[in-house]
């Protein structure tokens, strides 16, 4: 980028080099990528055995590329697998010149396929693990291969061996995320991580023989999960989708429409929002609030379709998903408007604020966080070219600008009633540039007509999120429960 714009610059032109310990950078050969090759993303890496160079290229957030490299071969040529940015393949594991390829071609929830490197065209390619009715992900270790479906947003985990004969269903401790099990291939244990939104995230040890779990590490924080439930409800949305919600709280809470209520969703980029504990919400269910986590069309829950059903003109499923979400909240008296939040961050920033200037009246508290605000602009800096895919550009047509223009939340903003707004950011946020939310909180500002405030919290010495201090995030939570609790009336 130009002198003075590193944090807002469009990045492209990755680039992989081949760096010998002990040697200067500047002796680093380029091994793929730069100008001669321009990608927007490139990812690589080595087979457990050593043989293979493994590159993966795209431009966008979805579909790559796919190549290798013989490194037993001095000199060899980097092999085209997959020349195309259709779809999403990744290499798994090999058996000598055999690969195994996790892959969304002709499968939109994914499989598993095998084929010699010598020859490795997908027209060769064989099912080893077939597609299913649950979205598929993998990992491996002892030889096997873990097979973790999702099963409406919840961990379904299988065991497979190299040749694709089914061992087991591995039993996990109850309805939740799991995660983990990858180990080398000479390994007899491996280890996995297991939580939901009401267990500490916890640690286990599993034999892959015998297909027994057992306790390795407990999370020390202090909750007690027995005086908690969080329950899956499908609710229906604007065009009459199903769609799932975690609904989490302390047992005995009373549906009067008086409880404090945290609703957060993300619904894009095909990432699936998976039940996991956190401190931070700890505060809020302690207090008799409701946590809620719809699983909103643009994410991966449910594969390529439902990915697809969110993305580009068809982006304003997303917002009557998590509207409709918010509808079913108060309707059956878990909240009212007056006790409402919602929230998201990043793509979820985008929902939030789509959300509050097409329904203002909705809710009582807004959290837009780090959010991609401008819809016409957004993929001049930085990353936004990338995401493309899912949101289209206003160069892209007519129709593409108007239906951006539409529903932009800097744009869409206008005169009205919005709830209690905290938008937030960070100085150094080189992945959705901060002017997004500078942007947004200043008209907003203009905009708001009713009584209740609208602020940006803007984080220095921190960027997209990660990377922050415990006391830059505690700091950050405190303000965001205080400011969602007063506004909202709740003493305590």
């Amino acid at each position: 980028p130009k002198a003075g714009s590193q944090l807002s610059g469009v990045t492209e032109f990755h680039k992989l080099f081949y760096h010998e310990l002990g040697t200067e950078q500047t002796q680093d050969k380029l091994i793929f990528g730069g100008s001669e090759k321009p990608r927007r993303y490139v990812g690589a890496g080595l087979t457990e055995d050593e043989r293979f160079l493994v590159i993966s290229a795209s431009t966008s957030t979805s579909g790559n590329e796919l190549y290798i490299q013989d490194l037993r071969r001095p000199n060899s040529p980097i092999v085209t697998i997959v020349d195309n940015f259709d779809k999403e393949h990744s290499i798994i594991d090999n058996e000598g010149s055999k690969l195994f390829i996790h892959t969304n071609l002709g499968a939109p929830n994914y499989k598993v396929v095998t084929v010699d490197a010598a020859n490795p065209k997908q027209a060769n390619w064989k099912d080893l693990i077939p597609e299913t009715q649950n979205v598929l992900s993998v990992s491996t270790g002892g030889g096997k291969i873990f097979a973790e479906y999702l099963k409406d947003a919840t961990s379904l985990i299988k065991q497979f061996n190299l040749k694709g004969k089914l061992e087991r269903t591995i039993a996990l401790p109850s309805v939740g995320s799991a995660s983990g099990f990858d180990t080398r291939k000479e390994e007899k244990e491996t280890y996995y991580t297991f939580t939901s939104y009401i267990y500490p995230s916890t640690i286990f040890k599993y034999d892959i023989a015998t297909g027994k779990s057992t306790l390795y590490k407990k999370s020390g924080v202090q909750f007690n999960p027995e005086l908690y439930e969080s329950k899956q409800i499908f609710y229906k949305s604007k065009d009459g989708t199903r769609v799932p919600m975690i609904i989490t709280h302390k047992k005995g809470v009373v549906l009067d429409g008086s409880n404090p209520t945290y609703l957060y969703a993300y619904g894009g980029f095909n990432v699936s929002v998976t039940p996991a504990f956190s401190t931070s919400y700890i505060m809020l269910l302690e207090h008799g609030g409701i946590l809620a986590v719809p699983n909103l069309r643009g994410g991966g829950e449910y594969g390529e379709k439902w990915h697809l059903a969110g993305t580009k003109l068809q982006k304003q499923n997303v917002f009557d998903d998590f509207i409709a979400a918010a509808q079913y909240l108060i309707d059956n008296k878990y909240t009212s408007k007056e006790k409402l939040a919602v929230a998201g961050g990043s793509n979820g920033g985008l929902l939030v604020g789509a959300t509050i200037t097409q329904r203002p009246d909705l809710c009582q508290v807004a959290f837009p966080a780090v959010g991609v605000l401008d819809m016409l602009r957004y993929n001049k800096f930085t990353a936004g070219a990338g995401w493309g895919f899912d949101y289209g550009t206003a160069e892209e047509s007519k129709e593409m600008f108007a239906y951006l223009y539409n529903y932009s939340p800097y744009h869409a903003l206008k005169p009205a009633a919005y709830p209690a707004t905290m938008v937030t950011t960070g100085d150094h946020d080189d992945r959705v540039v901060p002017a997004h939310s500078f942007k947004f909180a200043a008209r907003l500002q203009e905009m708001q007509t009713g009584p209740l405030p609208t602020l940006i919290r803007i984080e220095t010495k921190a960027g997209h999120g990660a990377g922050k201090s415990t006391a830059q995030i505690i700091a950050e939570q405190a303000d965001k429960w205080a400011f969602m609790f007063y506004n909202m009336g709740v003493v305590f």
